[in-house]
């Protein structure tokens, strides 16, 4: 008996005792618990913020670039209209300069056949001057005589007949003379027209000089904008893919839309016989290295603004427009599968569906596209694939 209540106090002591341990490892371990319930909330709070700034930053970056991308293209936008302003004037002056010629020439001509009608105006007045002294000193009252005298009737029909020759000479130079001073007026009024209309055409190449200094003073400010809107070497990339893209795009749509003529046939047999489209030198040679794996798919060569820029061989001209990247392009179909194209130029000559000849002015040198100077971009393709210009042209 003693000892199953020595048992009992024993197992009563031990629950007591074990009850107390319970509730002091209480007292410590769950301070602990909350506390590092605690912590790990502050971690993850903290993460949880840390991961919102992230956010925002990459939200924000990713706004930057947006609005980066917009700004850019948004100044391309203005670089073609900027190229196009300065082509419109460009062709203006390029067409004064031509009618220019053709009025100095004209006024040069005209001064030649105004000093040859005065010199002839002269001889006139110098020959009805000894017709009439001629005229005085025979006496036409000697006329009348011979038609009352009735003696010497042959004498008469003589001087009769040599009266009248010498009447119908006079009036034959009298006729003549009235002729020179007509043409001679006429040719003088033209004359003074084509002196007015040179002075028409100086006054209009002086303001179009002025509105192409103002197209090119807003080019360069879009340049400088562009400029300071610096790529990346990835995104140089990408602009440029993206760029001869939209050409071969453009170029595809072009072949779809060619209806091949019989008397175009290509360049195949051409091979080193074709003159360059403007002579200056190859700054960019096809094949080079152009950014990252792209490669010239075409010859950059260095010349003067404003030079003239001819077609290598006769064809009809495809496209003739401003394409990003490239600029005022012209491209022009050769026949059997043959283009060649002509870029970056400051104004376009020829229209889409014209006819050129071998030779034919089709532009002016240009830097339109953005290219930082004066050139053009030459290209001959052959099925969209694109050749090397060096074993056509010499």
């Amino acid at each position: 008996m003693e000892f199953f209540i020595h048992t009992y106090l024993s197992s009563k002591r031990l629950s007591h005792i074990t009850t107390s341990l319970v509730l002091l490892n209480l007292l410590f371990v769950l301070p602990l618990q909350a506390e590092e319930s605690s912590r790990n909330e502050n971690v993850q709070q903290q993460s949880r913020e840390k991961l919102t700034d992230i956010q925002k930053a990459i939200a924000k970056q990713e706004s930057n670039i947006f609005d980066a991308n917009k700004q850019r293209s948004s100044t391309e936008q203005q670089l073609k209209t900027d190229d196009l302003a300065i082509s419109k004037v460009a062709k203006a002056i390029n067409k004064i300069e031509v009618e220019l010629s053709t009025t100095q020439n004209k006024i040069s001509v005209l001064a030649i056949e105004k000093k040859q009608l005065t010199i002839a105006k002269k001889r006139q007045e110098s020959l009805l001057a000894q017709q009439l002294r001629s005229a005085y000193t025979t006496g036409q009252h000697d006329y009348l005589k011979l038609l009352l005298n009735q003696d010497q009737s042959e004498k008469i029909q003589r001087t009769i007949s040599y009266y009248q020759y010498l009447n119908q000479a006079r009036t034959k130079e009298i006729d003549n003379f009235q002729a020179i001073i007509a043409q001679l007026l006429e040719v003088s009024t033209e004359h003074q027209t084509q002196i007015e209309y040179l002075q028409q055409l100086k006054d209009e190449q002086l303001k179009q000089d002025t509105q192409f200094r103002t197209s090119k003073a807003q080019r360069n400010k879009t340049l400088e904008k562009l400029g300071r809107k610096l790529l990346s070497s990835q995104q140089q990339l990408n602009k440029l893919k993206a760029e001869e893209n939209n050409l071969n795009q453009a170029l595809k749509k072009l072949s779809a839309i060619i209806q091949a003529e019989i008397n175009l046939t290509g360049l195949s047999k051409l091979k080193n016989k074709l003159s360059w489209p403007v002579k200056g030198r190859i700054l960019h040679r096809f094949g080079t290295r152009k950014q990252g794996y792209l490669k010239w798919k075409g010859v950059l060569i260095t010349a003067p603004i404003s030079w003239q820029v001819q077609t290598i061989h006769n064809g009809t001209v495809l496209f003739s427009d401003w394409l990003k990247g490239y600029g005022l392009l012209t491209v022009i179909d050769h026949g059997n599968g043959y283009m060649s194209l002509y870029a970056h130029n400051q104004t376009l000559l020829k229209s889409v569906g014209d006819r050129v000849e071998t030779g034919e002015p089709i532009a002016l040198i240009g830097q339109s596209g953005g290219l930082d100077q004066s050139g053009l971009y030459f290209e001959i393709r052959h099925q969209g694939k694109a050749l090397n210009p060096k074993l056509w042209c010499r």
